[in-house]
């Protein structure tokens, strides 16, 4: 028997569309079973996608928010059936490791995007690699964003980074506020790819590193890649891309 439930955010919005599904989910006929329906915005699909990251869930979000690049539109009349022939896209977050000042390695992982960001008044100086091979000698700027697809649309766009397609297989790694060099505009870099960045100016020029909300400051340098054992499934509308 398919198991679903409904979870919605606090939005008047969201509550209707929500006692709409609760009435009528028995008339959703599912091959996969274990289904989470997310009602809201693209935050509130996050913050329930990062609550529930090492489940087994089957995602389907429907829009009540602003943007929606998550989530699904609602329609009365079809989204019980666009449920039951829903398409899957499988996502997997960044994993970031930070090496801090006394040599420890602290771990966390991002759905959206990992920042590295200056610490003080003074721009950071960043060395940024992908694999062996040298991106950048020496970023001067207010820090570094490294999203993935499900993030693209966030942080990653306020700083002109590519939006990119949920299924492109790709990451971007975008500057913040770049002073030197000042026409880099970043790179976007296959899901492949390990990103090591390293503070040239530990000292002087401390940094932190952010995953999705998680902060670790002092960092000395931090890789960054795919986490490709953790997968999450999100459902979308079989017309849509």
């Amino acid at each position: 028997m398919n198991k679903i439930n409904i979870v919605s955010d606090k939005n008047f919005k969201s509550k209707k569309i929500r006692l709409f599904l609760e009435k009528n989910k028995k008339k959703i006929k599912l091959k996969r079973t274990n289904l989470l329906i997310v009602v809201g915005g693209d935050g509130f699909m996050l913050h329930t996608l990062k609550k529930n990251i090492k489940s087994n869930k089957f995602f389907y979000g429907i829009n009540s928010g602003n943007y929606g690049f998550l989530m699904n539109k609602f329609n009365y009349l079809r989204t019980i059936r666009n449920l039951s022939k829903a398409k899957k896209i499988t996502i997997s977050p960044l994993e970031m490791k930070v090496r801090i000042k006394n040599n420890k390695i602290k771990k966390s992982l991002a759905i959206n995007e990992i920042s590295v960001l200056r610490q003080s008044r003074q721009t950071a100086n960043l060395l940024i690699k992908n694999n062996s091979k040298t991106l950048i000698k020496k970023l001067v700027s207010d820090g570094l964003l490294v999203s993935t697809p499900a993030g693209s649309t966030a942080y990653n766009m306020s700083v002109h980074g590519p939006i990119l397609g949920l299924n492109s297989k790709k990451i971007s790694v975008a500057p913040i506020s770049p002073f030197r060099p000042r026409r880099w505009k970043g790179k976007t870099l296959s899901e492949n790819s390990k990103v090591f960045i390293k503070n040239l100016d530990i000292k002087k020029r401390p940094i932190s590193s952010v995953a999705d909300n998680y902060e670790v400051r002092n960092a000395k340098s931090i890789l960054i890649q795919i986490k490709k054992n953790i997968n999450i499934n999100l459902l979308f509308e079989n017309n849509k891309s």
